[in-house]
């Protein structure tokens, strides 16, 4: 997955409490595994004023135009600003990959259900938990200013938001894999040759695993 240490960039508001999964990635959408093409269907049943289906062509599709992805001034936005318990409802792994696909890298808000929080770390997709009244601020900032951003500091910790400098807590070991891009498999590839030399001396100590059925 891609690294993440320094990120600048525009900030959309979703000014919602309690976004479940279904609202992210409604759950037609879940039948496919290939963990690609999910930022169109991103909080589908909110950005258009149909039914959406897996495989349909989203062009001529009616839009809902007071959903704030539809709006002008948020296109290209890279940061998520959201109230409490983000994420909650049933587990999906689609969520973080339907958010990072629309283009976001990082979700801000004061609280995150457990396992979306976790599920996002996965992924490279960095939750960041303020308290309600430094979420509130950012949400009056990005309201006052057409093209507000934020500067997000993964070394240091901090959002950077103008003046304003709002620290943030997160795990060294979570820290460590997201500034240098490993996901659970680029973990154990770190041990690539340790693994292969493993294997090798564990088939010449019992030889007939080599052995393989017809």
């Amino acid at each position: 997955m891609d690294k993440f240490t320094v990120h600048k960039g525009l900030v959309a508001p979703l000014d919602r409490e309690n976004v479940d999964t279904d609202a992210i990635i409604p759950k037609q959408f879940l039948k496919s595994i290939a963990r690609t093409g999910f930022g169109d269907n991103l909080f589908d049943e909110w950005r258009y004023l149909d039914v959406g289906q897996p495989g349909q062509d989203n062009t001529n599709r009616p839009i809902n135009p007071d959903f704030v992805l539809n709006q002008a001034r948020y296109q290209g936005a890279s940061v998520l600003i959201a109230r409490d318990n983000f994420g909650c409802g049933s587990s999906r792994e689609h969520a973080p990959w339907a958010l990072q696909q629309y283009g976001f890298r990082a979700v801000i808000a004061p609280s995150f259900a457990d396992i979306f929080f976790n599920n996002c770390y996965k992924n490279g997709l960095l939750p960041i938990v303020l308290t309600a009244a430094q979420v509130d601020k950012l949400f009056h900032l990005t309201a006052g200013f057409v093209g507000f951003e934020v500067t997000i500091d993964l070394p240091e910790q901090v959002v950077r938001a103008g003046d304003d400098a709002f620290p943030f807590e997160i795990s060294a070991f979570r820290k460590y894999c997201l500034t240098n891009g490993f996901d659970d498999i680029g973990l154990t590839l770190r041990h690539a040759e340790e693994i292969k030399q493993f294997e090798a001396a564990h088939l010449t100590r019992f030889p007939w695993l080599n052995h393989r059925a017809l």
